[in-house]
């Protein structure tokens, strides 16, 4: 069942008492840019003259920025290296406003995100990290449980890094606080995501974990069974040009896709997490975020990189 984009609107006074509880794997996004003018001689590869460097927040510091992009209040609680991507990171999620709760662990290499952009085009990624040895965020299940009682909604970034290997206990606590909890998840196990609110696996992502389907009806029985099983209120799937579909007990709802031009899906599951986090922080339902977490992911691909929307552009 597809619908008309009918929004509900939201006040801006309203949206900025809204605290969102962002965990999860960080990481600094690093762009090279440059000209491109010849092909190297040494092999068939071409010569970027680097002329512009430029730092963002990544992974799960992208979602809190998100968050507070959208005029909501964002904590982040995250582990880090003790390194210089780390301290560049904490300075820029700093500035943002967010409120940082970084551990260290000397033993953790910060993600580093490093993309070589030419001729207005990614040209090549480098990937700075190590797994971790230890669940590293189970030494903030002390500060988790100090801030969990401060915020409305609790949104967990998994990206597969290894912070997040436990979170279960974390999930049982927020459930407990009667907090909403939303998930952008990552692997072939979701066992460990049970009782969670929602999560926002986009189609890659969720056949790891139910297989192909065939067509719309096969879809839904399979993640109707899924979200049964792990005692989920939601699954949101994220359709890339096909736009988005939320099923719950009500069956199911999709949403086109509102995208005018597709520059770059960099982070736009970052922009669809955060939005809804921060609406049902606000105490939007999940049918009345659906079309506006689909409209800022519309907007925020027309953008270069992991980019943000603002309260005056999602309510344009």
């Amino acid at each position: 069942m597809t619908e008309p984009l009918n929004t509900v609107t939201i006040s801006r006074d309203k949206l900025s008492k809204a605290r969102v509880l962002v965990v999860g794997d960080v990481m600094l996004d690093r762009y090279w840019f440059g000209a491109v003018d010849r092909i190297s001689p040494e092999a068939p590869v071409p010569v970027v003259r680097v002329t512009r460097e430029e730092e963002r927040n990544g992974g799960a510091a992208n979602v809190a920025y998100n968050v507070v992009t959208l005029g909501a209040q964002a904590s982040l609680l995250t582990v880090v290296g003790d390194d210089e991507a780390s301290h560049k990171l904490e300075a820029l999620v700093a500035d943002t406003g967010i409120h940082t709760y970084f551990g260290r662990d000397a033993d953790l290499k910060t993600t580093v995100k490093l993309r070589v952009i030419g001729r207005q085009q990614q040209l090549l990624r480098l990937d700075f990290e190590n797994t971790p040895k230890t669940e590293v965020l189970a030494s903030q299940t002390a500060t988790f449980a100090k801030l969990l009682p401060e915020h409305d909604a609790v949104l967990f970034s998994d990206y597969g890094k290894g912070g997040l290997a436990h979170v279960s206990d974390m999930i049982a606590r927020a459930a407990a606080a009667g907090k909403p909890i939303l998930i952008d998840p990552k692997g072939a196990d979701y066992s460990r995501y049970k009782d969670a609110n929602i999560i926002t696996p986009n189609r890659p992502e969720l056949q790891q974990v139910i297989g192909p389907w065939l067509n719309e009806s096969e879809l839904q029985t399979k993640v109707q069974n899924l979200r049964r099983q792990l005692r989920l209120q939601a699954v949101l799937l994220t359709r890339s040009e096909e736009g988005m579909t939320l099923f719950d007990d009500e069956g199911q709802l999709s949403v086109t896709a509102q995208a005018r031009e597709v520059f770059d899906v960099t982070g736009a599951g970052d922009t669809v997490i955060a939005t809804m986090a921060t609406l049902l922080a606000a105490g939007m339902s999940m049918r009345d975020a659906l079309p506006l977490a689909n409209r800022a992911a519309g907007l925020v691909v027309g953008k270069f990189g992991t980019a943000t929307v603002s309260y005056e552009e999602l309510f344009a």
